[in-house]
């Protein structure tokens, strides 16, 4: 069923491994145009714009559009008691996996009487999406909301779009973890149009003020990154996140069921997801195939998944290898990335680009979506090589505060006026001489 790139017997520059793995395509510039009219009417016209079109685009159209509390508050009365149970343990496992994130403010003495200190100052408000499309998400509520309190984020606001099966309100799941959060303001919004309504604010039907955000986190489709990407000079962004991704780099000594339902679970998503397998054992591959062959037409989202595993983003590596595998997916850089080798927590260690690696046949992705502490924001499309996942520190900003005596000032005058003179910026210099003039 997969795909097959035969690498065995070769080492493949880094940028010849990138051009020819299996990737999906989002073209965000191609969004762009259709996004940009849709802010502009936002920014004008606030609330109103944004319901006008998400009457045009989801066929429904909310009284308002912040929820009321009473609908957050019998959302989770009314929530069946085993999904309760679940996101109640999903909330403390990330809870405490978070709360040791939260870094301290440090205060380095430079000179005698100069110090310079950073503070870890939490962004005010923030935008945290929950997409409401081919499945419901109150794993991302969680997610998003967790590290923003923990971050000391003093003002949340949940967005998510509405459905008209339940009049106009975002699904009731999404609402109920928002209340088990604390979360009291959701929004009955979606797609780009939340985007601009939560970075331009505006006032509701019911004359309550939408206020503004500094930030929007969460994932979405290709409109809601187009519209991060075209508002991100008002209001901070996680990441521009892509189709979701799994790679799973293996051995002879993988069971093909967890690697084979392992590729599905991640192709469940979208027609879009990404499922790729690195293994150095052709009999995997082949006894993996036979089982996504018996499985696939077994599982409710069969069109779904299929699509998404013969899709040219979708595919099977093959290596020489665990070296060479492990230059495979560095060069990958998965959003997730499974390794089910023999002595998986040594061939983990040498991995350097992911956006998280679980370790072994008893870490499956499935659990760090829900329940393993973990955040299951991560960065796509190869950004693991560069960026991180969704943590605290996504919700802190370091500054730098300069505290310097007259002495420890005059003592470095000299080499001010030095590198300032250097750089041609004479004031530069004189903005230290005059203090002792």
């Amino acid at each position: 069923m997969l795909s097959r790139i035969d690498l065995r017997g070769r080492e493949p520059s880094v940028g010849e491994l990138r051009s020819r793995l299996p990737r999906a395509g989002m073209d965000v510039e191609h969004a762009l145009p259709a996004v940009r009219p849709l802010l502009d009417d936002i920014a004008e016209r606030g609330a109103a714009a944004a319901l006008d079109h998400t009457e045009r685009f989801d066929s429904v159209r909310p009284e308002r559009v912040r929820v009321p509390d009473t609908e957050l508050r019998a959302a989770l009365e009314g929530l069946d008691s085993s999904i309760r149970t679940a996101l109640e343990e999903s909330v403390r496992r990330a809870r405490k996996v978070h709360a040791e994130q939260r870094r301290t403010d440090v205060t380095t003495e430079v000179a005698d009487g100069g110090t310079v200190t950073e503070r870890w100052v939490p962004v005010s408000r923030v935008g945290l999406y929950a997409p409401g499309g081919l499945a419901v998400y109150p794993s991302s509520v969680v997610m998003n909301v967790v590290p923003a309190q923990a971050a000391g984020v003093e003002s949340l606001v949940v967005c998510s779009p509405p459905q008209p099966e339940f009049d106009g309100r975002p699904h009731p799941t999404i609402l109920a973890a928002a209340a088990l959060l604390g979360v009291d303001e959701v929004w009955a919004v979606g797609g780009a149009q939340a985007v601009g309504l939560l970075a331009y604010g505006g006032s509701d039907t019911d004359g309550r003020e939408l206020l503004p955000v500094d930030m929007v986190t969460g994932p979405g489709n290709v409109y809601v990154t187009a519209a991060k990407r075209q508002l991100r000079n008002i209001i901070g962004i996680d990441a521009e996140a892509g189709p979701t991704e799994i790679a799973v780099l293996a051995d002879e000594t993988a069971d093909p069921v967890h690697v084979a339902t392992d590729l599905i679970s991640q192709a469940e998503h979208d027609t879009l997801a990404a499922s790729v397998l690195v293994t150095t054992s052709e009999e995997l591959a082949d006894a993996v195939d036979q089982r996504l062959a018996e499985r696939v037409p077994a599982t409710k989202h069969t069109e779904r998944i299929r699509t998404a595993l013969t899709g040219e983003q979708s595919g099977c590596v093959l290596t020489s290898s665990i070296p060479d595998g492990i230059r495979v997916v560095d060069a990958y850089a998965a959003e997730h990335l499974e390794i089910q080798t023999a002595e998986a927590s040594r061939v983990a260690a040498g991995v350097r680009n992911a956006g998280a690696i679980f370790v072994g046949p008893y870490a499956p992705v499935s659990l760090g979506d829900y329940c393993a502490g973990s955040n299951h924001v991560l960065p796509t499309g190869g950004c693991a090589r560069h960026s991180s996942g969704l943590s605290v520190q996504s919700f802190l900003r370091g500054i730098h505060v300069v505290d310097y005596s007259e002495r420890a000032l005059r003592e470095v005058t000299e080499q001010v006026v030095a590198l300032a003179d250097a750089e041609d910026l004479p004031a530069h210099g004189e903005a230290v001489t005059a203090r002792f003039e």
